[in-house]
């Protein structure tokens, strides 16, 4: 039996949480609700989850705090979703560590989609940096290093976060 992919849903719209739980499971996902942020960081320990949808405007710790928090000792998956659709909201989301941006309304084919290609990205248990990759996926010059198969940039030997566009 093949285990199926755990996805933590932190939205304080019950509606809106069952809504994506539901198409979410019709495509084979398993998956959790809770509707703070506490709940959302003492859920992270007990279900552990393959990856995180977590909205923005919670009560008590907000999403950005539970963004912190995870990225402070996990490199778990998070997508942030959001009626907040200035730019400003977008980056400092993304710049916090967020994985990926979704505006509320969304389209549910959309958001399944989006899920599915943050966790083909992601594999359990690796770092940030890989210290050991192919040399012939890179592209090097004095200061610069590109790698062309997770389009990571460091430079002076620092990882250089920017959206995918970049």
């Amino acid at each position: 039996m093949v285990n199926k992919q755990k996805i933590l849903i932190v939205d304080d719209d019950e509606n809106i949480a069952e809504l994506i739980s539901l198409y979410l499971a019709k495509e084979c996902f398993d998956t959790k609700i809770v509707g703070d942020g506490e709940s959302a960081l003492e859920m992270i320990k007990t279900y552990q989850p393959n990856i995180m949808l977590l909205d923005i405007m919670l009560p008590g710790i907000d999403g950005y705090e539970v963004l912190r928090e995870v990225r402070k000792s996990s490199n778990l998956p998070i997508i942030m979703l959001s009626a907040k659709g200035e730019v400003f909201d977008k980056v400092l989301g993304l710049e916090l560590g967020a994985d990926d941006y979704i505006m509320k309304p969304f389209d549910s084919k959309e958001m399944v989609a989006r899920v599915k290609a943050v966790l083909r990205r992601y594999q359990p248990g690796q770092k940030l940096e890989s210290p050991v990759e192919d040399k012939s996926k890179r592209v090097e010059y004095p200061g610069i290093s590109i790698n062309l198969t997770n389009y990571s940039v460091i430079v002076d030997g620092q990882t250089v976060d920017m959206p995918p566009k970049e």
